[in-house]
């Protein structure tokens, strides 16, 4: 019998798109996953369809889209933090029991013909609340489940898993809202999770030990924060997303409503449009392990954003039916190029501490740009049309591919963000318990002549990993006296969270190191110095 707590169970001899497949506990969490998301996209499609009937006004129909995403952007870094400091499988658990509720609560209402429209808004934003408190858990796990190299290839088999859901659980949505009602297809998406809780409870997960307490949850948020300010391969995927999903938004916010235009008022159509958005994503992950050997990370999000905004003109011309559903399985196959490559660089741009805040702010880019886009684009629809709305948030998308193409992304992942433990053991006197700070680290450096100005570019790109790791200030200082002589300070909260930085520091960074210390003049050493903030009797006792 295999392991299913063990990644490693089935050894990868390739890196194919399929190898992670041969793990036993990402295939069976793959599989069940993929379950659990024909169930969610069964209840987007209620959920939309629903409100069509109870108040058909594009603003309506855009807050469900809203409902869907606000929470993830209000939430996603709280709840990225908890990941990071708490056991991930049962808090999984824990969230996968909450969406269970909230969907049969909102299941058993609308069958008792109780939903209002600002009570199905409401139900979604619980739903969108447990979305927000289950995606960064989530996204973080797969690297924990495949090796490295297979790393891109898992994330791809993830987008490809929702979108073979999007395929069928729209169409299903469809027949079974025509046969038995809304209400049923949020029954059907409470038992789709059912799948999920039983592989998370089989999972016995090997947490990573660490000598040092958990952090606490508002330092785990700071330190999110401060890590993504000072992160640029992150800001560069952020910056990019931003370039596309806030136009994006105005497809997803309309197709309930073009749906009923051009469906007659058949909950099928709308179904048979997001699946057809479903099929092109499926295609376009079976093609894009080709294409991404022919085509940069930053050309291929180029390209599918400009060809992304041509689906959207055309949502805004066409009215046949066919037409229609080839151009959404366009969109769907330029809507999975530009996530996969974003989710790529973004878990690429992140090491494990802060993996679950870092893609929270990833999210939290996404879908607060879904959440207020929607919103802007419903209030102009009101103002104009929907067909207009359409063709401005195409222009907008085309005119942001010129905008954001300075942040690169394609470099991204480049950087081994294993911890090196390289850096030795903190030494300090009994007086120095982890809550003392702030601290002051000094190191010493003296530095060939003929290597300053190479040495100064280099400790700046050091600052940015101090940074990241715990810092809230650095700097470098030249003595008055002695012109080869620099001293390199930096600050962190307490001698706990200076702790933490030595077990943050990566290979990347160990490199670094190795680079600044062969501009030194030979026989010097770096001299390192820690100063704790002293204890003041009137006021520390």
């Amino acid at each position: 019998m295999n392991d299913l707590s063990k990644p490693g169970a089935s050894p990868v001899q390739s890196e194919s798109a399929w190898a992670p497949l041969r793990i036993p506990l990402f295939r069976t969490l793959w599989l069940a996953t993929m379950a659990s998301n024909i169930g969610t996209w069964m209840q987007d499609i209620g959920a939309g369809w629903l409100m069509t009937s109870l108040s058909p006004t594009p603003v309506m129909v855009s807050l469900v889209q809203t409902a869907t995403s606000l929470p993830i952007f209000l939430l996603a870094l709280p709840a990225g933090a908890l990941a990071d400091i708490i056991d991930r499988r049962r808090y999984l658990l824990a969230v996968q029991t909450w969406l269970v509720l909230v969907s049969g609560t909102l299941g058993l209402l609308t069958l008792s013909h109780i939903t209002s429209a600002w009570l199905l808004v409401l139900m979604t934003f619980a739903m969108g609340i447990g979305s927000a408190m289950m995606f960064p858990a989530w996204a973080a796990l797969t690297p924990e489940l495949v090796p490295r190299k297979d790393l891109s290839s898992a994330i791809t088999l993830n987008s490809m898993g929702v979108n073979v859901a999007r395929a069928i659980g729209p169409a299903l949505a469809g027949v079974i809202i025509s046969l038995a009602g809304t209400g049923a297809v949020f029954i059907l998406n409470a038992v789709s999770y059912v799948g999920v809780i039983v592989v998370l409870s089989r999972w016995h997960r090997q947490a990573k030990y660490s000598e040092l307490p958990g952090e606490r949850f508002f330092s785990a948020l700071r330190s999110g924060f401060r890590f993504a300010r000072h992160a640029p391969e992150l800001q560069a995927a952020l910056v990019r997303g931003l370039g596309f999903y806030g136009f994006a938004s105005a497809s997803w916010a309309f197709l309930p409503l073009l749906s009923r235009i051009a469906g007659g008022g058949r909950p099928q159509v709308f179904g048979l449009l997001v699946a057809s958005i479903g099929v092109g994503a499926v295609a376009g992950a079976f093609a894009l392990p080709h294409i991404r050997e022919r085509m940069s990370r930053d050309v291929l999000v180029a390209t599918a954003s400009f060809v992304y905004a041509i689906t959207m003109i055309g949502l805004a011309t066409l009215s046949h039916l066919y037409l229609l559903c080839v151009v959404m399985a366009t969109s769907g196959f330029a809507w999975i190029a530009v996530l996969s490559s974003l989710q790529v660089s973004a878990q690429m741009a992140l090491p494990n501490w802060v993996r679950s805040r870092g893609l929270a702010v990833f999210m939290m880019t996404f879908m607060g740009s879904m959440a207020f886009g929607s919103i802007i684009w419903g209030r102009l629809a009101e103002h104009t049309s929907m067909s207009t709305t359409l063709l401005v948030a195409a222009a907008g998308m085309i005119v942001a591919i010129a905008l954001t193409w300075r942040w690169r992304i394609a470099g991204i992942g480049n950087k081994d963000l294993s911890p090196s433990m390289h850096w030795p053991a903190l030494a300090a006197s009994a007086a120095v318990s982890n809550d003392r700070g702030p601290v002051l680290v000094t190191i010493e450096y003296r530095v060939r002549e003929d290597k300053l100005q190479e040495f100064l570019e280099v400790i700046h790109v050091l600052g940015k990993s101090r940074k990241r790791d715990g810092a809230f200030a650095w700097g470098i200082f030249e003595h008055t006296e002695q012109p080869q002589l620099y001293i390199e300070t930096f600050n962190t909260e307490s001698w706990l969270e200076h702790r933490r930085q030595h077990e943050r520091v990566t290979d990347a960074d160990r490199l670094l190191q190795l680079e600044i210390h062969s501009m030194l003049i030979p026989g010097s050493e770096p001299a390192v110095s820690h100063y704790v903030s002293p204890l003041r009797p009137d006021r520390d006792k």
